[in-house]
């Protein structure tokens, strides 16, 4: 098979270009030539003329949720919702499943409920919670990439919150398996200082966004910091929402420090400002903050500050969004089918889309060479993109199991035509394919 652009974003540069594919891998890369034209005799070929093909997307933060709250969403409606969004990997955090994967009984529970329902490939997060350091060990051995922890309460009870005594029996064992901790970095101490007990009713956005401050993220991440400077080990801070801690994490990472860092696309569009009372679709945390968080974010990841965008699809039924009510609503933002639109409608540099959504996240998940790039040997996974359509987001024709988000009604710049896995073709605009994917 033959994919052929004029616009193919390849590492180096965005040229017209032909992907030639064997077994699900990229064989070779020809200019759009007389020599693909005569191989092309012999092969099947989509050519998609002034269309985008971006390598398809990785997505290291997503919330399947089961086993256990497989009602809340579920890797079949999970990964069809990813193929319809050109995301061709995602890797599963260790909550809000039950059992939580924090050893390999669990992750063994979760990979045989995943198994034969999955549009796209799919990899796995373990977590860190009190206690399991002895299992760690196992979890890198039974193939995750590495793990996820908080430092605030999680919001499930079977995932609790670390301090720095449970890091410190983690850390080293993480550094000498080489893999990171992914960091839900809140200062559970601010939080307390600024916070309302959630038995009150908050119907006022500002209200709610004062309980979860900014000096909330920037604590937490500066002790990320010193703990990764001592433990020469690789953390990585989930979905940096304020300036200030763009701020840290470029001083640390000019000290030589092994920080990365992500945003996420709802960071990235909405500000704080713009967001109704008692709207509780737009309840997150680290919570959605005013413009200038919004614009610092951006200018992270222009910078290399921030390494990658990733949504932290983080499902629940409708009613547990409490309408009305933002202290007791769940927090948590869907939005795995708008997240390249989303990101292509403020910014449309097509080199830095596929970086930041394509081979940073694949780099964080220890999936380069094999997924985030269109090269030679890499599997096969693509998006053929429109940047230049125009859509409104219809909550109701969402793949996701619930169609409650933030973006319904909201015109977005960006379209996917189709997406391959491994040189199939598992959404082709208007419908998915049978499910192929693979638990990496």
């Amino acid at each position: 098979m033959i994919v052929r652009s004029n616009r193919v974003v390849l590492p180096d540069a965005v040229r017209a270009a032909s992907i030639h594919i064997e077994d699900g891998k990229i064989a070779r890369i020809d200019t759009v030539s007389e020599r693909s034209a005569m191989a092309s005799a012999e092969r099947s070929v989509v050519d998609v003329g002034d269309l985008v093909v971006l390598p398809g997307l990785v997505d290291t933060h997503v919330h399947v949720n089961e086993p256990g709250r497989t009602e809340w969403e579920g890797f079949a409606t999970a990964t069809r919702a990813a193929a319809v969004g050109g995301i061709t990997t995602i890797v599963d955090m260790p909550l809000n499943s039950v059992p939580a994967t924090t050893d390999v009984a669990a992750l063994e529970a979760k990979r045989a409920a995943a198994r034969g329902q999955c549009a796209v490939d799919v990899a796995f997060w373990g977590g860190v919670v009190p206690g399991n350091a002895g299992d760690l060990d196992a979890l890198v051995d039974a193939g995750v990439r590495g793990f996820k922890c908080f430092l605030v309460p999680s919001g499930v009870d079977e995932f609790p919150a670390v301090g720095e005594a449970d890091l410190r029996e983690a850390l080293p064992i993480l550094a000498r398996r080489s893999v990171p901790l992914l960091v839900h970095a809140e200062a559970p101490r601010v939080i307390a200082d600024y916070g309302l007990r959630t038995a009150d009713s908050v119907a006022d956005y500002a209200r709610y966004l004062a309980t979860r401050p900014p000096e909330a993220e920037v604590e937490a991440i500066e002790m990320m910091i010193d703990l990764a400077r001592e433990f020469g080990v690789h953390v990585h801070i989930v979905h940096v929402a304020c300036a200030e801690g763009v701020d840290a994490i470029a001083r640390a990472k000019a000290d030589g420090v092994r920080i990365t860092a992500e945003t996420c696309p709802h960071y990235l569009t909405f500000a704080a400002e713009e967001i109704p009372d008692r709207a509780t679709e737009y309840k997150c945390a680290p919570p959605i903050r005013e413009a200038r968080h919004r614009d610092a974010l951006w200018a992270g990841l222009r910078s290399g500050t921030l390494d990658l965008i990733a949504t932290d699809h983080s499902p629940a039924p409708p009613s547990m969004k409490c309408p009305g009510d933002f202290m007791k609503a769940w927090g948590g933002i869907s939005s795995l089918e708008m997240s390249l639109a989303a990101v292509s409608t403020g910014n449309s540099q097509l080199s830095t889309i596929s970086r930041w959504m394509a081979s940073a996240p694949a780099k964080l998940a220890g999936l380069d060479g094999r997924k985030g790039m269109i090269a030679v040997g890499c599997d096969a996974d693509f998006v053929v993109w429109d940047p230049d359509e125009e859509w409104t987001v219809d909550a109701a024709a969402l793949q996701q199991r619930h169609k409650l988000t933030p973006y319904a009604g909201r015109t977005l710049r960006g379209r996917v035509r189709a997406t391959y896995l491994r040189g199939a073709r598992v959404w082709d605009g208007s419908s998915a394919a049978a499910p192929a994917g693979q638990l990496l």
